[in-house]
């Protein structure tokens, strides 16, 4: 009987380096707070940590009263936006490595939503404008056979990248119109409107056409691209905004 015989020794895993990483956090806590504050702390990280894996650490180890959302941690909920070196986006989403870390690197809230705790505010005028703007299917009646609502792959694509928003206030939270208008629905409404407005099987695209043909609606755009370029989804949040437009003006999606 021969026996196998190992040749080579048994590799030792190679030890991950780490750096030290500083983050300056703006807190707030109304029961302590009459004005937010910014506190700074330094972590240890790894070349494939997160924004998010380090406000985990901190929260874990260093100060637990630190206040934050999260959920999925996988770029889909978009529970975690906030303000990472004066840019919307999502902490999961954010490689610590990717950013400059000879430098502090800045976290607060995303703006023009009210502030209720260190990263955290007050989504409820997010998600009323959303609502306002009917974002389901709307159809009078049944199909002919009684069977789903058929599309072809031209009618899909024509909406197909809207159909990516993850209601993550980015965008909305991005935009100057929104920080000083309070009224204005914000570029993830539209861009919601715009999803079913341009579905070949939605009976609703009119009624939402004049919902959004109002001094708060569509024309408070100003055409900035801090939307598209704040989203983390890559949608076109501006052409989509446009193409709104111009369905208004012609009278029809």
């Amino acid at each position: 009987m021969s026996t196998a015989v190992l040749e080579n020794n048994p590799s030792v895993p190679e030890v991950i380096p780490t750096f030290t990483a500083t983050l300056i956090i703006r807190r707030f806590d109304p029961d302590v707070d009459d004005e937010p504050r910014w506190q700074d702390f330094d972590v240890e990280v790894y070349g494939t940590d997160r924004i998010l894996d380090a406000l985990h650490k901190i929260k874990w180890e260093q100060d637990g009263s630190l206040t934050f959302r999260r959920s999925c941690a996988h770029g889909i909920c978009g529970s975690d936006a906030m303000r990472i070196n004066g840019r919307n986006r999502l902490a999961c989403k954010t490689l610590i490595k990717d950013l400059d870390i000879s430098k502090p690197i800045y976290v607060e809230a995303i703006k023009g939503l009210p502030l209720e705790k260190d990263l955290i505010v007050d989504m409820e005028p997010f998600f009323e404008s959303y609502r306002q703007i009917n974002p389901f299917l709307m159809a009078s009646s049944g199909t002919k056979d009684g069977k789903e609502r058929k599309q072809s792959p031209v009618e899909r694509a024509r909406f197909d990248d809207t159909t990516k928003c993850i209601l993550c206030a980015a965008c909305t939270s991005s935009c100057p119109v929104f920080w000083t208008d309070g009224q204005y629905f914000g570029p993830a409404a539209i861009v919601n409107a715009h999803r079913f407005i341009f579905d070949s099987r939605d009976e609703g695209s009119q009624v939402r056409l004049d919902i959004l043909n109002d001094k708060e609606g569509v024309w408070r755009c100003r055409t900035t691209f801090n939307c598209s370029e704040a989203c983390p989804r890559g949608i076109q949040v501006t052409q989509a905004i446009a193409e709104v437009k111009q369905a208004i003006m012609r009278g029809k999606a």
